[in-house]
C-alpha cells in the first residue's frame, strides 16, 4: 500500500484540530489507515518543531494520497465539516482536445480538466506534484495504464491535438531542459535518467509515439515519458490544464476526478473545475470530467444482517455521512436509506462497500459479538480429498509425481502435439512476459514430457504422473473459462510400455469402484473405444468412457510428438478427467 509523508503541523492545520500523537494514531486506525512517527529506525523530523507522519493509505482509496484528501476525510469523520460539493462546469467557450486516428493503436484514451484562477503556494504546489506522482504510480501502474501531464494554460493556444507521430518527426524541449531534442535523442537521454529511465521502456518498442500539441504546434507532452518545458507550471501559474493519457479509460477517469476534487479548493471558485471537450477521431464528443454523484437505496435490514445491530436508521445515516457518503432516511419508506456516493469514492463498487463504511464509523470494537446459532465443521473439499487419495494409489504403483507449471507456450499445446492451435480451447495471456508462458495449459501431457526431457540421465523406465487442473475456454462459465481436474500418467522405456499404463488405468478405476465393462456403449462401468488423435500413434489410441461418458484418452504417443519434446524412447500415456467421480 502507498505511503504518504505529511507534516504534522500542516496536517493539523488542514484538519482544524490538534491531537496528541497517540490520539491521532488511534483516530486514523479507527478510520482505516495506519500512521507511524518513524521511517526505518529514525524519527522523521525536518526541524525540531516539524514532526512528519508516515501514513499508510489503503490501495483502494486514491482520494487519501494527499494532505487535502486526508484532511477532507478526517474532518468529515470527526464531524467537523461535511465533505464539500464538487462541481464540473461546462463553460461557454470550451477548450477542445482532438484525438487523432493514429493514436488508437498506441495509447487510445485521453481525459482532461482545467483549473481556473488557481492560487499556488509552495505547500500546495508541492502537494499537487506529489499527488500526480502517487496517482501515476498506484492507479496508473507506474504510468503504464495512465500518465498525467499538468500545463500552464496561459502559455498555450487551444485547441489541443492528441496524435501519434514517428520519433524523428517529434522535436521539442523537454521539461527543465534548455535545448530542443528529437524523439530518438529524447529516448536516449532519458534512458540514463535516474528517475525516468523506467518509463522509456513503455515507448521504445512503438513505431509511433503519442504526442500532444496545441494549435501552434507547441508540444505539451510526450506521454508517458516527459512534458514539454514550454508549458511547465510554476508558483505564478494561474490557469492549469491537466491531461491524462491512458490505456484504460476507467483508471484515467478515476485519476482526473481525484485531482479535480482535491485541488479545486485552490481555484477562485472553490470546489469547481472547468470541463474539457474531448473530440474523437469519429467526431464524437464528450466532456471531461463529469463529477457525478450516484445514489443507492439500501434496506436497513440488509445493513444489519451484514454489520449487526448498530443503531436506528438515523444513526446509520449519520455514520455514512461521517464517512463522506451523505445519507438520509427515505421519506417514503423508513426502512430504506438513500446513500449518495461522491466522485471521490471510486472504491464503492457494491452495497457491501457501503456496509463496510457503516462498520468503520460505528467502530469495529463496538460491534456485538454473537455465537453462531448453528455449529459448523470445516472439511476438505471433496475433489481435493479424492486427489490426495489417488496420489497415494498411483505412487504405490511405482509412479513418481511431478508438479508442472499451469502456463505453457502455444507450441506446447498445439504444434508439439501435432494439433492446430485454432482447435485448442486455450486461454491466451494478452501480454506474456516470456515465450514459455503464453497460454493456460489445456492438457497435462506437455508438462510431463518436458519433465522427462529434463531428466534424461535417469534410468529407464521413467514413470511420471500428475494430478492437477487444466484451463479450458467455456462460454457458459462466468469468466469465460473453467478449471478441470485431471490425472495424467506417462511411461518412457525401450518399449512403449502400453500394458503398464493400461494396468495403472485399471487400478485407478478399481479404487474408484468403477467396474470394467466389455460392452461398448454401456452406461455402467468403464471401457475403451478406439479413436484417432494426431498426438497418438495411429491405431494405438482409445477413448476412455465411464458410465457412458467420455473422460479422456489412452495410447502410445506419436513418434513426432516424442521427438518434438526432445525424447528418444517410446512413450505411452493416459489422461482422464476425475471430477465426475467426486
Amino acid at each position: 500500500m502507498p505511503n504518504v509523508v505529511l507534516s504534522k503541523e500542516k496536517l493539523f492545520e488542514k484538519i482544524g484540530k490538534t491531537f496528541g500523537d497517540e490520539e491521532f494514531i488511534e483516530v486514523c486506525f479507527d478510520f482505516g489507515f495506519e500512521v507511524e512517527l518513524f521511517s526505518g529506525d529514525e524519527l522523521v523530523i525536518s526541524s525540531p518543531t516539524d514532526v512528519k507522519y508516515v501514513i499508510e493509505v489503503p490501495a483502494n482509496r486514491p482520494d487519501l494520497l494527499s494532505i487535502e484528501g486526508i484532511a477532507y476525510s478526517l474532518r468529515s469523520y470527526l464531524d467537523i465539516e461535511p465533505l464539500p460539493i464538487f462541481k464540473s462546469i461546462e463553460p461557454q467557450k470550451k477548450i477542445q482536445l482532438f484525438v487523432q486516428e493514429k493514436v488508437q493503436g498506441v495509447r487510445p484514451y485521453i481525459v482532461g480538466v482545467v483549473f481556473r484562477n488557481v492560487t499556488f503556494t509552495q505547500n500546495n504546489y508541492d502537494s499537487f506534484i506529489d499527488l500526480q506522482e502517487k496517482l501515476s504510480a498506484s492507479v496508473g501502474k507506474k504510468r503504464s495504464l495512465v500518465a498525467i501531464g499538468a500545463h500552464d494554460l496561459d502559455t498555450l493556444k487551444p485547441p489541443f491535438y492528441y496524435d501519434a507521430q514517428l520519433p524523428e518527426d517529434i522535436r521539442f524541449c523537454p521539461l527543465n531542459q534548455e535545448k530542443e531534442m528529437v524523439g530518438p535523442e529524447i529516448m536516449e537521454f532519458y534512458s540514463h535518467h535516474a528517475q525516468l529511465k523506467q518509463y522509456v521502456a513503455l515507448l521504445k518498442d512503438l513505431t509511433h509515439y503519442p504526442i500532444i500539441r496545441d494549435k501552434n504546434g507547441v508540444v505539451l507532452s510526450l506521454p508517458p515519458l516527459i512534458n514539454g518545458n514550454h508549458s511547465k507550471i510554476t508558483l505564478n501559474t494561474k490557469n492549469v490544464f491537466v491531461e491524462c493519457t491512458a490505456l484504460c479509460k476507467t483508471k484515467a477517469t478515476i485519476i482526473v476526478n481525484t485531482l479535480s476534487c482535491l485541488f479545486s479548493q485552490y481555484c477562485s471558485k472553490r470546489f469547481e473545475v472547468e470541463q474539457v471537450e474531448i473530440v474523437s477521431a469519429k467526431g464524437e464528443t464528450e466532456l471531461s470530467p463529469v463529477l457525478e454523484y450516484n445514489t443507492q437505496s439500501l434496506k436497513i435490514s440488509d445493513i444489519v444482517s451484514y454489520v449487526g445491530q448498530c443503531g436506528t436508521a438515523s444513526d446509520i445515516a449519520g455514520y455514512l455521512s461521517r464517512m463522506g457518503l451523505k445519507s438520509s432516511v427515505n421519506p417514503n419508506d423508513s426502512s430504506v436509506l438513500d446513500v449518495t456516493i461522491p466522485p471521490t469514492r471510486p472504491d464503492v463498487l457494491h452495497a457491501v462497500d457501503i456496509y463496510e463504511d457503516v462498520a468503520i464509523a460505528f467502530g469495529y470494537s463496538n460491534l456485538h459479538i454473537e455465537v453462531p446459532k448453528t455449529i459448523g465443521f470445516g472439511k476438505q473439499l471433496p475433489l481435493n480429498k479424492l486427489t490426495d487419495q489417488l496420489r497415494e494409489e498411483v505412487a504405490f504403483a511405482g509412479f513418481t509425481e511431478a508438479l508442472t507449471f499451469s502456463l505453457c507456450s502455444r507450441d506446447d499445446v498445439s504444434t508439439k502435439l501435432d494439433v492446430r492451435l485454432e482447435s485448442v480451447p486455450a486461454v491466451h495471456i494478452s501480454n506474456p512476459k516470456t515465450m514459455e508462458f503464453q497460454v493456460g495449459r489445456t492438457t497435462l501431457i506437455p508438462g510431463l514430457l518436458k519433465t522427462m526431457a529434463s531428466n534424461k540421465q535417469m534410468p529407464l523406465p521413467m514413470k511420471l504422473f500428475e494430478i492437477s487442473d487444466v484451463i479450458l475456454l467455456d462460454k457458459s462459465a462466468e469468466v469465460g473459462a473453467r478449471n478441470e481436474r485431471r490425472i495424467c500418467a506417462v511411461i518412457s522405456d525401450k518399449t512403449s510400455g502400453f500394458e503398464i499404463i493400461h494396468g495403472l488405468l485399471d487400478r485407478i478405476m478399481l479404487v474408484l469402484e468403477v467396474p470394467r465393462s466389455f460392452n461398448v456403449n454401456s452406461q455402467v462401468g468403464y471401457y475403451l473405444k478406439g479413436t484417432e488423435d494426431p498426438t497418438f500413434f495411429p491405431k494405438r489410441c482409445a477413448q476412455v468412457f465411464a458410465d457412458g461418458r467420455p473422460i479422456g484418452k489412452i495410447g502410445v504417443l506419436h513418434p513426432n510428438v516424442v521427438k518434438n519434446f526432445e525424447l528418444s524412447n517410446p512413450c505411452s500415456c493416459f489422461e482422464i478427467n476425475i471430477e465426475m467421480f467426486v
